[in-house]
This record gives structure tokens, C-alpha cells and sequence, in this order.
């Protein structure tokens, strides 16, 4: 075998490598509903008392976030990565309503929340969740 034909063997190789990480990267991984139902529980924990609920949505849009990234959803903030996965969403509003409860809440910390508010908030963030594949649907359920 000559040195060239060695050599564009190498590179074929290589290049296949390279295309099949390429492509490995960009396929969204699949979500693992047990791991995202046991998240959810978790945060579920923050709502017995007032005094946690905003951990209950800082947790909730955080774990939307991380779904959204591992479905590899465009945009560099939660903001633009909303924006990309509207089609996704069966409530756009409710999703855009919980998301922006949650930057009012971090640029105020001290806001007085209200129970009405946190309960419509985490309802938009599990609708979000179930629209993206993360949390089993309540509707398919009780069929």
C-alpha cells in the first residue's frame, strides 16, 4: 500500500470521526422523565411553606432551563430559548407569565409573594414541562 493511499485512508477515518461527533453533539438528548418527576417532588417540597416559595420557582425555571438545553433549544438566555420553543408549548402565556414571576422575584427578593401568583407560576412551569416530553401528561392519565 502506498504512503498516499495510507494517508487518505487516515484522513477518510478521520473525517467520519469527525461528522459522527459533530452529529452526536447536535442530536437532542432524551430526557429522563423519572429523574425530572423526582426533581419536580423536590420542588414540590418548597411550597408547604411560604418562606421557601421562591426556591420553589427559582427550582422550577431552572430545571425548565436545563430540559430546554439537553432538547438542544437555541438561545443564549432562558428568554431566547423561550422564544425558540414556543411551538412547543400548549400555554405560550402561561410559560412566558411564570418566567417573568421569576426574574421579578430575583431582582426583588424581598416582594411579597402571593399565593394565587406562586400556584399560576409553577402550574405554567409543569404545563412547560409536560409540552416538552419532561413530565408525564395529568391528561393521559386519568384516560
Amino acid at each position: 500500500m502506498s504512503l498516499e493511499l495510507k494517508i487518505a485512508v487516515l484522513v477518510c477515518i478521520f473525517l467520519v470521526l469527525l461528522s459522527s461527533t459533530i452529529v452526536y453533539w447536535l442530536i437532542p438528548k432524551k430526557v429522563k422523565k423519572k429523574k425530572c418527576v423526582a426533581n419536580w417532588r423536590d420542588l414540590q417540597d418548597f411550597c408547604k411553606d411560604k418562606t421557601t416559595w421562591p426556591e420553589a420557582i427559582y427550582s422550577a425555571d431552572k430545571l425548565l432551563e436545563k430540559i430546554l438545553k439537553k432538547r438542544k433549544i437555541k438561545g443564549k438566555s432562558m428568554g431566547e430559548k423561550l422564544v425558540s420553543a414556543q411551538d412547543l408549548f400548549s400555554d405560550n402565556d402561561s410559560v412566558w407569565y411564570a418566567h417573568n414571576y421569576f426574574k421579578k422575584l430575583i431582582t426583588g427578593p424581598t416582594m411579597k409573594l402571593k399565593e394565587t401568583e406562586v400556584k399560576k407560576a409553577l402550574i405554567g412551569y409543569r404545563q412547560a414541562l409536560m409540552d416538552v416530553g419532561a413530565l408525564p401528561d395529568v391528561k393521559s392519565k386519568s384516560k
